[in-house]
C-alpha cells in the first residue's frame, strides 16, 4: 500500500483535498477501487499533518430484492477503526423492475449520487471521497469527446453548493493496474457486483478502446491526464 499512499498523498496535497478536522465519507461499493481508497485514507490518518475523520458508506442496491452481503467490508472497517454505515436503497427495484431501463447506468448514477450525498450529510460529513483513478479520468475524457462532443472530465475536487459538500478523488494519479495489484498483495476483501449491467457499459467499451490504443501509443492514459493538467481543463 505504500505506493498507493504516496501517490494518493501527492494528489491530496496538490489539490488541497483535506483540511483540518474534515469528516470524510468514503463511498464504498465493495469494488477494488473503493476498498483500496478506504484503506489508504484510514492509514493516512496516522501520519497526515492535518487531522481528519473517515466514515465508510455502502449503498445496498438490494439486487434481486435481497440484502447484499457486506460482512467482509464490515470486518475490514472494524480492523481499520472506521465507522461503517450500510444504507439500504430501492435502486434495483426502481431501475430494473419498475422502470425497466434499457440504459440503466445514467439514472442509477444520478439516484446513487443523491442518496450518497444525503447520507453523508446525515452523518455530519463535509466531504465525500470517491475511488476514481487515472484510468477513469482518461476514459471519461474520451467518452465526453466521442459521445458528447465536449472537452473535459471530472475534476479532482468539486464543490457541490446545493449540498454544501466537497467531492475529492485522491486516486487520480494512480493507474487501475496499481490498485488491482495492491488489493491482491494485501488480500483486501472485494464484493463482486451483482448488477445486471455490469461489464456491459459504454465505459467498458471505452476502457477496451484505450487499452488497444495503449499498445500503439504507450502511456496514453497518462498523456490524456497530463494534457488536462497543462490546459487546466476542469480544474486539473
Amino acid at each position: 500500500m505504500k505506493r498507493l499512499l504516496s501517490k494518493a498523498r501527492a494528489a491530496v496535497e496538490k489539490y488541497n483535498m483535506i483540511e483540518e478536522n474534515d469528516r470524510i465519507a468514503v463511498g464504498v461499493s465493495g469494488g477494488k477501487d473503493s476498498v483500496a481508497l478506504l484503506v489508504a485514507l484510514a492509514e493516512m490518518r496516522r501520519f497526515y499533518p492535518k487531522k481528519f475523520e473517515v466514515v465508510a458508506i455502502t449503498l445496498d442496491y438490494q439486487f434481486n430484492n435481497a440484502d447484499g452481503d457486506f460482512s467482509e467490508i464490515e470486518k475490514l472497517c472494524e480492523k481499520l477503526n472506521v465507522e461503517y454505515v450500510i444504507k439500504k436503497t430501492n435502486l434495483y427495484h426502481v431501475i430494473f423492475e419498475t422502470r425497466k431501463e434499457t440504459n440503466p447506468c445514467s439514472l442509477c448514477a444520478k439516484m446513487r449520487r443523491g442518496i450518497l450525498h444525503d447520507t453523508a450529510k446525515e452523518l455530519g460529513c463535509n466531504k465525500i471521497a470517491l475511488g476514481h483513478h487515472l484510468d477513469d479520468a482518461a476514459e471519461t475524457f474520451i467518452m465526453n469527446l466521442f459521445q458528447g462532443g465536449t472537452i473535459g472530465s471530472f475534476s479532482p475536487v468539486s464543490y457541490l453548493s446545493k449540498k454544501d459538500l466537497t467531492m475529492i478523488r485522491p486516486f487520480v494519479f494512480i493507474r487501475e493496474s496499481e490498485i488491482s495489484s495492491a488489493v491482491k498483495r494485501n488480500s483486501l476483501p472485494v464484493v463482486k457486483s451483482k448488477c445486471p449491467a455490469d461489464k456491459q457499459t459504454a465505459r467498458q467499451e471505452t476502457k477496451a478502446l484505450l487499452e488497444e490504443l495503449d499498445k500503439k501509443y504507450p502511456g496514453i492514459h497518462e498523456k490524456i491526464v497530463g494534457a488536462m493538467e497543462k490546459s487546466h481543463t476542469d480544474k486539473w
